[in-house]
């Protein structure tokens, strides 16, 4: 509410009161007046003191309410100038916020100004030093060039007297050996040419000896690195498996009535039941290991359930396909884990679990898959190669294998399309086409390949066909070196590839030691075929013995 409507209306009420008061005064007198004159007028009087009463208490009440709605405006009003004057002070706070922040930016700015002075100054400072070090290095390089010049202007005059030096010798010695300047310098450059042709041949040969020795030696360690670094158990198979009869009346019930339990047998499974007089067992015979093996466990169930008919040796036979197919599965990922190749298209991983019943010349291909993936990872990394690419080459390399019973063509072709077809890089299709001969190698990882597979192929107790004549060419060995004089033992070590030989110390003394060396390797050479090369290696031993008493 507005102070001044505020005091008027307190002026207003004041007034109003004084008119009241002088109203009753005024009618105070006149009543003591009538009362005075007219005494029978009391009730009259009464009635108007009541009146008088009544309005004076009415008088009271209205100032007392005009007094409480004065102090309450003058509350409001307080309270809203109490209220402007906060926010006086609040806008005066921010105003000197403001004036604060202002100033310290322009102290900042003052600092950064001060501190870029200083940068200048120290950058003109530096220019002013570069430029007196650019000014010095001038003189010397002038005092340099008058050095040079002066030596120039020396070397002149010295290479003209040398030039007429050398054409006075070259005169006199025309004159003493009577030959031209051209006939003697043909001459001696002839003789030049044969000494130097000569010494090069040497060097040469020389050259290429150590070359091809220090060669042989690296290849030998790398691959002998390899081998000592891996070595994988074999396991010997053969195309026949047997299952055992707890009854030999189980025979005629695989039979059937007129052979349909066999032939649906051998139908569904896809391999020959050979029922012959060999008590308390059955043959299942077939050149597909997984097949094999697949009925096998077909005949087993058949023969624990004991209900044999062709619609339950289907039923049987399709729950044995479903439990191998998540094995080979099974083993392709733990061979692809243990060789540490990932990224495998799960056709290939079901390719390398197949693998595991699939034998060349009794070795375990999948065994052998696994040894060559490691040979070739060692292999490469001492030649420098990436490892994992040279392990998944030998991973990868007889993948073909897995195929070659189900589709015509060879394991490399059959491979090498397989890892074309399921996303292999070209280097790894090659390792798988080319690791034998008649294809054409497109990286060192190919060849390491080979390597590797020869070397798992040719270990001593790999494969069943060269167990004989490994042991044949060990004892061909001993029995050369036993056949010399002086030789008392011979052991061949290291799997053909070193032969220690014991010599007698009393027969053959020192210096025929190297020459006796020579001779047993001459001859194994000659008659032996092995691979690599074999050391020969003399033990000469001679003790005397003296008894003191």
């Amino acid at each position: 509410m507005n102070p001044l409507l505020v005091l008027a209306i307190v002026c207003a009420a004041i007034a109003l009161s004084a008119a009241v008061t002088g109203f009753l005064l005024l009618s105070a007198s006149r009543r003591r007046q009538q009362q005075a004159s007219l005494a029978e007028a009391g009730r009259v009087a009464d009635a108007v003191r009541t009146v008088q009463e009544r309005l004076v208490a009415e008088q009271t009440a209205a100032i007392a309410r005009l007094e409480a709605s004065s102090h309450d405006a003058l509350r409001d009003s307080r309270k809203a100038l109490e209220a402007s004057l906060a926010a006086d002070r609040e806008r005066a706070l921010s105003d000197r916020r403001q004036a604060e922040q202002e100033r310290t930016r322009v102290e900042e700015a003052e600092a950064r100004l001060v501190r870029r002075e200083a940068k200048l100054a120290e950058r003109e400072l530096a220019q002013e030093r570069a430029i007196e070090a650019a000014d010095r290095r001038e003189a010397r390089l002038r005092e340099r060039e008058e050095s040079f010049a002066q030596r120039e202007q020396q070397l002149a005059a010295r290479a003209l007297a040398l030039d007429q030096r050398e054409g006075s010798i070259d005169e006199r010695l025309t004159t003493i050996a009577a030959l031209s300047p051209e006939a003697a310098r043909e001459e001696l450059f002839a003789k030049l040419d044969a000494s130097l042709s000569a010494e090069q041949a040497v060097r040469i040969a020389r050259h290429e000896k150590e070359t091809t020795t220090r060669a042989k030696e690296m290849g030998v360690e790398i691959v002998s690195r390899a081998i000592q670094r891996y070595a994988a158990e074999h396991t010997a198979e053969s195309t026949v498996s047997r299952v055992p009869l707890a009854d030999e009346e189980l025979k005629g019930r695989i039979i059937g009535k007129e052979g349909r339990n066999i032939k649906s047998f051998e139908q569904a499974t896809g391999v020959d039941l050979l029922i012959d007089e060999t008590p308390g067992s059955i043959t299942i015979s077939c050149f597909s290991g997984l097949r094999r093996e697949m009925a096998r466990r077909t005949l087993v169930i058949l023969l624990e359930d004991g209900r044999i008919h062709p619609g339950r040796i289907e039923e049987v036979m399709l729950k044995v396909q479903q439990d191998m197919d998540r094995e080979v599965v099974k083993l392709g990922e733990d061979a692809a884990f243990a060789c540490e190749v990932s990224g495998l298209h799960p056709q290939l991983l079901k390719l390398l679990g197949k693998l595991h019943w699939r034998t060349s010349y009794g070795q375990n291909v999948l065994k052998h898959t696994q040894e060559v993936a490691f040979l070739c990872a060692h292999m490469a990394s001492d030649l420098g190669l990436d490892p994992k690419l040279g392990r998944r080459c030998g991973l990868l390399h007889d993948i073909g294998k897995a195929i070659d019973h189900e589709q015509e063509g060879s394991h490399p072709e059959l491979g090498y399309e397989a890892l074309k077809r399921y996303g292999e890089s070209e280097i790894v299709a090659n390792a798988a086409l080319a690791h034998h001969e008649g294809h054409a190698v497109l990286s060192a990882y190919t060849v390491l390949a080979a390597a590797a597979d020869a070397i798992s192929a040719a270990r001593p107790g790999a494969r069943s066909k060269n167990i004989e004549g490994y042991i044949k060419r060990l004892e061909q060995i001993e029995d050369i070196a036993c056949s010399f004089r002086g030789v008392q033992k011979a052991y061949a070590i290291q799997a053909g590839r070193e032969l220690r030989v014991m010599v007698s110390g009393r027969e053959i003394p020192d210096a025929e030691l190297p020459k006796l060396a020579r001779d047993i390797a001459r001859r194994i050479e000659d008659e032996v075929a092995y691979p690599g090369e074999v050391k020969v290696t003399l033990i000469r031993e001679q003790r005397h013995f003296a008894v003191a008493r």
